[in-house]
């Protein structure tokens, strides 16, 4: 097909890949943007930290349940539907938001968001591997990801700038229109049952799954996973909610900041990557990864202390005045140095979860022990640094989070020395 040749640009030709690609497009553009807007609901309401952990948990907490049973569900029925239901679904939570008068709303909204979300991940994915042609899987998969990645960055800024000059209706109008045309492209480019199905003896799994947790280093990288990601959704959760209610940042300034940390991941992953394929011990990619992250977790809570040192800024833009405080810089910083974190982190992790993985055969068990162990601490971890923050005080809050992020990192260096990694070469990629 001569798709290697033209690179990534040559895959936009292909209407499946347009179609599968315009699923990934909607779902990230929506997860940037809802996490921008659930800082203002945060500030509509007066939430209290332990009900705002709740927008992060109610996520994550359907999903964790779901991940199997769904993926079992993908490989067996139909995914172009399994596909079109999720985007449709995505509408249905656009509406919701839209007329949400009350925290539960906003939390029931969540666990349906976290439904779809699973759907179109976990479905995307896999179709995007089964229909790609052997000589250019990589690329196919690698461009899909690309395009969820852009889509995110684009959330952060377009969201935040609809947010910022309309209504909560007018933004979610828009994130529907596009969802809308991603299920148009789906019916009209995607062939029918994409991929075949699996044998159902095949698609379970649960053995191969056993037979990874008792290699000591698959139970380093999944407690590294859960205990790191207790820290980073914390982050991931208030960071915005803390740019809003502590410093009235507006929206279109908060999608600024979180642009920020995503533009030098982006910037800097492929490099570290290509280092941490020549200079091998991936683990002290990830150690040094998570250290990075907690230092920048760590700097988030002293921007309540930056007026005193650095000077507010005020820029006009679309008519109106942004204010920028010196929190505003102290905020963006730390998040820059959370996507460089990410850089040093992402490559090793996923490529160490892959050479275990190969070790038996089994790399998408292996990646599936990797999302099932994030999502555990996704649920635990915005509820528990939300109470801590009720409790004691923003500082206190994240520097927890940054202890957790810490400790993960130590215990894993320590629990994957004690059993050296199977030596394959692996290519080392984001998810």
């Amino acid at each position: 097909m001569g798709e290697t040749s033209g690179g990534s640009l040559r895959l936009f030709g292909n209407r499946e890949f347009v179609a599968l690609a315009s699923t990934a497009f909607a779902r990230s553009q929506a997860y940037s943007t809802i996490l921008i807007a659930l800082a203002l609901y945060a500030d509509m309401f007066g939430t209290s930290g332990t009900v705002e952990g709740l927008f992060g948990t109610a996520f994550a907490a359907v999903q964790l349940l779901i991940v199997l049973p769904l993926g079992r569900y993908v490989d067996l029925r139909d995914s172009k539907k399994f596909l079109m239901a999720g985007l449709a679904l995505n509408v249905v939570v656009f509406v919701g938001f839209a007329f949400v008068s009350s925290v539960e709303h906003v939390i029931l909204l969540r666990v349906v968001q976290g439904f779809s979300a699973s759907i179109l991940w976990l479905t995307g994915t896999t179709v995007v591997g089964e229909i790609s042609p052997d000589e250019s899987r990589g690329l196919w998969i690698g461009t899909y990801n690309q395009v969820g990645a852009f889509s995110s960055l684009l959330g952060d800024v377009f969201g935040g700038l609809l947010l910022f000059l309309y209504d909560f209706e007018v933004t979610y109008a828009v994130l529907s229109v596009i969802t809308i045309g991603a299920f148009l492209s789906v019916f009209a480019f995607l062939r029918d049952n994409p991929g075949g199905r699996a044998d159902p003896e095949e698609a379970s799994g649960y053995e191969t799954l056993s037979d990874l947790m008792g290699r000591r280093a698959i139970k380093a990288l999944v407690f590294f996973r859960g205990s790191f990601s207790v820290g980073k959704m914390a982050v991931i959760i208030f960071l915005p909610i803390f740019a809003r209610t502590e410093f009235g940042i507006n929206a279109f300034v908060i999608g600024g900041i979180m642009a920020g940390g995503k533009l030098t991941k982006s910037l800097t992953q492929g490099k570290v990557g290509d280092l941490t394929d020549r200079v091998g011990e991936k683990y002290r990619f990830i150690l040094a990864g998570a250290l990075v992250y907690a230092v920048g977790t760590a700097l988030i809570p002293l921007a309540k202390y930056a007026d005193g040192y650095v000077s507010e800024m005020t820029l006009s833009a679309f008519g109106r005045s942004l204010a920028l405080p010196g929190a505003f810089f102290v905020l963006f910083a730390a998040y820059a140095i959370l996507g460089v974190a990410d850089s040093l982190r992402l490559p090793a992790s996923m490529a160490l979860f892959v050479e275990e993985g190969e070790h038996f055969d089994a790399v998408g068990s292996s990646l599936s022990l990797r999302s099932i162990a994030w999502k555990v601490g996704q649920v635990g971890g915005p509820v528990l640094v939300g109470a801590i923050w009720d409790a004691t005080s923003v500082l206190v809050a994240f520097w927890t989070a940054a202890a957790f992020i810490v400790v993960s990192a130590v215990v894993f260096a320590a629990m994957f020395t004690m059993e050296p990694a199977p030596e394959h070469v692996a290519t080392p990629a984001d998810d």
